[in-house]
């Protein structure tokens, strides 16, 4: 192999490894190894398991919830709809680009060597990159939108439309795409089949560059640094106008209404904000693990040694990463109960066919 590639330290034991090696290094090293070692052992042993599960798991689950949310009605509006429609999208494709297409093969490796012989990595990390800066960026797009509903009344017309939320949606995906095309002339076209942030194999005079170091931070800040700060603050705006207008209106309503009428805007608007508070709380809490190593370690590697942060936690925030991917389903099953009830109505759908079917047949 070339001299001027070079593999990260992230990869600490990843060449040659197999469930039976690991599960036996863990058993035998266990009393003489620190804590931290084998909790990473663990989760290499998880991981034969729990990546597989989450992608048959995610790829059904997210195109029944496309499906749902385009041709069902779940008692949301158009807008909140196709928010959550290109959330699922952006999702799916994350599931295949980076959990099928680059964390299955890492774990798997002796099974898919032959990816190494394919020269393709560098235009699937642009695809990839550019799936995940969507996914997230969309969240903060529908947060954004929620925002301008509830507190925004003036530019409520103007900006909640259809057509707005298209714009939008299509300005995020353009520029996600342009932002990541520099990786495809930053990376090479081998796989590293590690787990490096890199995802691709990269030369010394690219890796030790300024320019490389201005675009790892630019790249870490944009996503998901800024999105978490973005959600944190619109969401802080948000519950500060709702707790100021459910006061006043709660006061209205005690001068106007004697009867404790149910106040049915306000359950809609609760509805709501439930589902938004749940994908924003969801959205930090699995990505923070992840957000928080990579920002470390890029700190680290070109000098910063205040602290120290085990590789447990690159494991751990990669399959957190990964897993909000498929909570989004389970958060519109839980918070909304008409998108709960089309959702059963379309499982049950071929169970229904194929018991009228046999009844035909009989």
């Amino acid at each position: 192999m070339d001299q001027n590639l070079r593999t990260s330290d992230w990869n600490v034991t990843t060449m040659d490894r197999s469930l039976s090696q690991d599960v036996g290094y863990l058993s035998t090293y266990y009393d003489q190894w620190s804590l931290s070692l084998r909790i990473l052992y663990a989760l290499y042993i998880i991981q034969y398991f729990y990546y597989p599960f989450l992608a048959i798991l995610g790829v059904p689950v997210n195109v029944v919830t496309i499906f749902v949310l385009f041709y069902k009605d779940c008692g949301l509006s158009p807008c909140v709809s196709r928010y959550l429609v290109a959330m699922a999208v952006m999702d799916l494709l994350v599931i295949i680009l980076d959990l099928m297409w680059r964390h299955i093969p890492i774990v798997y490796r002796e099974q898919v060597y032959f990816l190494l012989y394919i020269p393709v990595c560098n235009i699937h990390a642009v695809l990839l990159y550019a799936a995940t800066d969507c996914s997230v960026w969309f969240t903060v797009t529908f947060t954004f939108d929620r925002f301008v509903v509830i507190c925004c009344q003036k530019m409520k017309s103007k900006y909640c439309s259809e057509k707005t939320v298209a714009v939008v949606l299509g300005t995020v995906t353009v520029l996600s795409c342009l932002k990541n095309i520099f990786w495809y002339f930053m990376l090479t076209g081998q796989y590293l089949l590690e787990k490096s942030p890199q995802l691709c194999y990269v030369t010394i005079t690219v890796l030790y560059s300024r320019v490389w170091v201005t675009i790892e931070f630019l790249h870490n800040i944009l996503n998901p640094a800024l999105p978490f700060l973005l959600i944190l603050l619109l969401n802080v705006f948000t519950v500060r106008h709702i707790l100021v207008m459910s006061k006043a209106r709660s006061r209205l309503r005690a001068h106007t209404n004697r009867d404790g009428q149910c106040d049915t805007e306000m359950q809609n608007r609760k509805k709501s904000i439930i589902l938004l508070f749940v994908i924003s709380a969801n959205f930090i809490l699995l990505w923070s693990t992840l957000m928080v190593f990579s920002l470390w370690y890029r700190m680290w590697f070109i000098g910063y040694d205040a602290m120290y942060l085990d590789y447990f936690v690159r494991d751990l925030g990669f399959m957190l990463q990964l897993l909000s991917c498929c909570t989004n389903t389970a958060i519109y099953a839980v918070t909304q109960a008409k998108f709960r009830q089309q959702l059963n109505n379309v499982l049950k759908y071929p169970f229904t066919q194929i018991s009228q079917l046999i009844k035909l047949i009989n």
